[in-house]
């Protein structure tokens, strides 16, 4: 016999040795060195508020976050009416893991709708902010109309659950009846809306997902802040700009612990003479500020040589590991721009705005 396998022959022998002589009780250990009797119920991990819960599951995940904005609904002014510049904005946040398997998502929208008469005024007060539909609820007021007595937001809520769980490539294969509306008999019940454009946004937030921090069955909020401050009348110098203003966050939590943050924004414009004509092209999407990157143009203007997008995803990643408390207790002068020396680095924008999104997609 080889020697050298004389000490494993023995270890062997010695741990069978002493499972047979125990009293029936075998200890497990576990990867991290605790020990349990095999048959009984670890005592459950304790608590305390405010503390991350442990994830759901092992493995990390993806964020991701789909935007896209349609202004096909805007109109002229008119002897019959006011014009509309329409910003029909819709948001959808997801998680993905390695598989390709959804492990959250979320569904928003934002309408704007800015009025101007004939004579290029605007008739809207360009003080006014604009709650997503999530935000609406009840008072979006699509109840009343649905024939499956469902608001708007529960019905995308509804959707967002049935492609948790799901592959991808079996959300492109999702049936879909000739009317555009869900072919499968259970989503139907409960979704009665178009669902094509928003399966695509699922997939296309999917496919632009990013490895950011967060790990399966860390919760997925979705937020926005929308304004109208911008927008102005027509003159004798220029068309008048009706302008929505959307910032928005797609931010996992573990606990009340960010784990990951992805911050974007969108400005659609649209333009409109001193006769109320709107002199858009409403078939050409606006794009956001990341999908513009350098397009944007701040970096000539920035003090510290960054692009918006840069700045953006620079203070989502000094968030991200800090708690909502932390996040909110973020240290600004005078004019609501980062006092910390690292954070000041990275981002010479107001950061309010950015701690609020990330208050508002905890909740």
């Amino acid at each position: 016999m080889n020697n050298k396998r004389i000490p494993a022959l023995l270890l062997a022998i010695l741990l069978l040795t002493g499972l047979l002589a125990g009293c029936g009780t075998t200890v497990v250990v576990t990867p991290e060195g605790n020990q349990t009797p095999s048959g009984s119920t670890p005592a459950p991990e304790q608590t305390t508020p405010g503390d991350p819960v442990q994830p759901k599951g092992d493995g990390s995940v993806r964020t991701g976050l789909s935007v896209v904005t349609d202004l096909g609904s805007s109109k002229d002014a008119s002897a019959e009416g006011d014009g509309v510049a329409q910003s029909d904005i819709v948001l959808i946040a997801v998680t993905v893991d390695e598989d390709g398997v959804i492990d959250d998502c979320v569904i928003d929208a934002v309408q704007v709708k800015i009025g101007f008469d004939v004579s290029g005024k605007l008739t809207t007060d360009p003080a006014t902010t604009f709650l997503s539909k999530n935000e609406l609820g009840d008072d979006y007021g699509m109840r009343k109309a649905s024939s499956i007595g469902k608001e708007w937001n529960e019905q995308l809520a509804a959707l967002a659950d049935y492609a948790v769980g799901k592959k991808v490539s079996e959300l492109k294969g999702l049936a879909v009846n000739e009317t555009g509306k869900a072919g499968d008999a259970d989503l139907a019940a409960s979704v009665t809306l178009y669902i094509g454009a928003f399966v695509d946004g699922i997939m296309d937030a999917a496919d632009n997902s990013q490895d950011l921090g967060a790990s399966k069955g860390d919760k997925l909020g979705l937020a926005s802040v929308t304004n109208m401050s911008k927008s102005k009348d027509a003159s004798a110098d220029g068309d008048g700009l009706a302008q929505a203003y959307s910032t928005f966050a797609a931010v996992t939590f573990n606990g009340d612990t960010v784990t990951s943050c992805y911050i974007d924004a969108v400005q659609a414009n649209v333009n409109f003479d001193a006769a109320g004509k709107i002199t858009t092209d409403l078939t050409a999407a606006p794009k956001t500020k990341n999908e513009l990157g350098d397009d944007y143009g701040m970096r000539k203007a920035s003090s510290i040589g960054k692009e918006w997008n840069e700045q953006a995803a620079g203070f989502s990643a000094y968030v991200t590991g800090k708690t909502l408390s932390e996040i909110a207790g973020l240290a600004v002068d005078e004019g609501g721009k980062a006092a910390d020396a690292d954070l000041a680095a990275t981002i010479t924008v107001s950061i309010g705005e950015f701690q609020e999104l990330v208050e508002k997609a905890a909740q």
